[in-house]
């Protein structure tokens, strides 16, 4: 859920967030940080994970502003019991950095770039069927 989403309507949103996750789901707030006073609606929405704005994470290696941000926001979403994901995580450097920090999750080209979804279930099925080819050939 983004931000923007989650505070134009915080009451409704608050209502949604609660019963979806009596049946079992969990909730990002996602582009954290890009918007209104981001800190004070932490307290209010029951989110499991906190997604670190990409615009903050990109240039943390050039900008020590941007560092604080990211190290700040990892930090209070630890204090409230998240668990924390970088957006744009798009090289080794930026991946290091934010796994110093102690980001528990990234997003981005440092792990690997967008497939469509059927590419992914095709190379999915293919190892199935390798592995399953090993195991019956021992």
């Amino acid at each position: 859920m983004t931000e923007t989403a989650a505070i134009s309507d915080i009451e409704n949103a608050k209502v949604l967030i609660n019963e979806l996750k009596d049946l079992g789901c969990e909730f990002a707030l996602d582009d954290f940080g890009s918007g209104f006073s981001s800190f004070d609606y932490l307290k209010n929405l029951k989110m499991d994970y906190l997604k670190i704005d990409g615009s903050f994470v990109r240039d943390i290696l050039d900008d020590p502003i941007y560092a604080a941000m990211v190290q700040s926001i990892h930090d209070i979403g630890k204090v409230l019991g998240m668990k924390t994901i970088a957006e744009f995580v798009g090289n080794d450097a930026i991946l290091q950095r934010v796994t110093e920090i102690g980001v528990d999750f990234v997003q981005g080209y440092a792990l690997a770039k967008p497939i469509p979804l059927t590419s992914l279930i095709h190379e999915l099925k293919s190892n199935v069927t390798k592995k399953k080819s090993i195991i019956s050939s021992k």
